[in-house]
C-alpha cells in the first residue's frame, strides 16, 4: 500500500487502538503531529518531506497521520493554516491604544517583521506553498478566515487616525496590510542572498534595527496627512 495516499477507508477502531497503545490523548497526538510536520516541511519542503519522518518526529505511527489528516497534502494544508493561526493569534495579543493611532500603527507595522525573524520556518512554508501556486490552501479553503481579524484591527487604527485628522482619508487598509507584510517578508526570506549581494550581514543587530525603523517610517509616510494640512485640521477641531 502506498503510504502517501489517503487512507480514508482505514479502520477508525484500529487507529484508535494504536493511539491508545502510544498512550497519548487524541488532541495531544494531533498537535504533536502538526508540530513535527511543521519542522519537517520547513526543513525539507513539501516534496522532500516523508510521512515516516514526520511520524518518527511526532513519536506516533504513520497510520495515525493518515487517520487524522487523510493525506500528506491535507497535512501540509493544516500545517500552513496552523502557522497562520499562530501568527494572527499573536498579533491579536498586541497592546494597542486607539487614542494614539500613530503609536498603534508603529506597533502593528513592526509585528510581522519581528514575527518572521522569530519564526523563520513560516517563511519557508510560505515559499514552498507559493511554488505550488497555493494549491493546498486553495483546496482547504480555510486560510482566509485568519486574516480578517488582523485586517480589522489595522482598519480600526486607520479609522481612528483619519478621525483625528492624522491619517489620509483615502487609505486602503488591505494595501497597507500587504505593504507591512511584504516589507518584513522580503527581508527575512532573502536575508542570505541579500547579505551576499550587499556585503552586509542582514542578521546583524544594527541592520535589523535599521530595517525595522525603515518599515515604520515607510508606513507612516504613506498614511500621514502632510504636516501643514494636519496642523490646520487639528486646530480646527
Amino acid at each position: 500500500m502506498n503510504k502517501e495516499k489517503s487512507v480514508a477507508s482505514a479502520d477508525p477502531a484500529a487507529a484508535n487502538s494504536k493511539r491508545k497503545g502510544r498512550g497519548k490523548p487524541a488532541k495531544t497526538t494531533r498537535d504533536s503531529i502538526l508540530q513535527a510536520a511543521e519542522k519537517v516541511f520547513s526543513r525539507d519542503g513539501f516534496a522532500g518531506a516523508r510521512i515516516e519522518q514526520i511520524s518518527k518526529a511526532a513519536k506516533c505511527y504513520d497510520s495515525l497521520i493518515y487517520y487524522y489528516f487523510g493525506s500528506k497534502e491535507k497535512l501540509f494544508a493544516q500545517v500552513l493554516e496552523n502557522a497562520y493561526r499562530k501568527m494572527i493569534e499573536a498579533e491579536q495579543q498586541l497592546q494597542l491604544d486607539l487614542e494614539d493611532p500613530v503609536a498603534a500603527l508603529k506597533v502593528i507595522s513592526q509585528f510581522p517583521w519581528r514575527y518572521y525573524l522569530a519564526n523563520p520556518e513560516l517563511i519557508i512554508l510560505l515559499g514552498t506553498e507559493n511554488l505550488h501556486k497555493a494549491k493546498h490552501l486553495t483546496k482547504s479553503g480555510g486560510a482566509s478566515q485568519f486574516f480578517s481579524p488582523a485586517i480589522a484591527v489595522l482598519d480600526g487604527v486607520i479609522r481612528s487616525g483619519v478621525k483625528k485628522g492624522l491619517f489620509r482619508a483615502d487609505i486602503d487598509t488591505v494595501e497597507i496590510y500587504m505593504a507591512i507584510m511584504a516589507l518584513g517578508y522580503f527581508y527575512v526570506s532573502n536575508r542570505y542572498t541579500l547579505s551576499a549581494f550587499l556585503g552586509r550581514n542582514l542578521m546583524d543587530a544594527g541592520e535589523i534595527s535599521n530595517w525595522g525603523e525603515f518599515i515604520t517610517a515607510t508606513v507612516l509616510d504613506t498614511v500621514l496627512v502632510p504636516e501643514a494640512p494636519r496642523r490646520s485640521k487639528l486646530q480646527a477641531g
